[in-house]
């Protein structure tokens, strides 16, 4: 990990490095990866994103080095850990990026309440869209739809 964070290792060693390091993940003890999930490089925090244990994943959440885009793209995989997925839904860091937001909406693990917020916090257009390619289930989905119909009738009502 040493080697991965230092700055004046060239950046193919370091990415052998990081590698090696997630190659050995399910080696480790669950203290080892959480330790790597708060200090490791944001390739590793990645990795650690789908660990099974929660305080590892909760640790990677909090890990400066992790991207954004590594965070959508764990909650897109089908095999996206509940645990993720709630702990984002929840997370004061990630959960109100409009971007993870649409990315949770898209899935299936997501819950029904954290759904409708982030629903909310979207224009009507743009949730009708996401819904069309989410993995939520249908009662869920039904449920949004029907919530942007009453947004649009009142925003229409209330703009006579």
């Amino acid at each position: 990990m040493q080697v991965a964070l230092t700055p004046s290792v060239p950046a193919d060693i370091k990415m052998s490095a990081e590698e090696s390091l997630i190659h050995r993940l399910e080696r480790l003890s669950q203290g080892e990866r959480t330790s790597l999930a708060h200090r490791a490089s944001g390739r590793v925090a990645d990795a650690l994103l789908l660990d099974s244990e929660p305080r590892v994943i909760h640790a990677a959440l909090e890990n400066s080095r992790l991207a954004e885009s590594a965070v959508i793209k764990a909650l897109l995989r089908r095999d996206a850990p509940d645990v993720l997925v709630r702990a984002v839904c929840h997370h004061a860091q990630w959960s109100p990026r409009r971007e993870v937001r649409i990315a949770l909406l898209r899935n299936e693990k997501t819950p029904l309440s954290c759904a409708l917020e982030f629903s909310r916090s979207l224009p009507t257009a743009l949730v009708r869209e996401i819904l069309q390619g989410s993995e939520l289930p249908a009662a869920t989905k039904k449920g949004l739809l029907k919530d942007v119909a009453e947004r649009n009738a009142n925003s229409a009502a209330s703009g006579r």
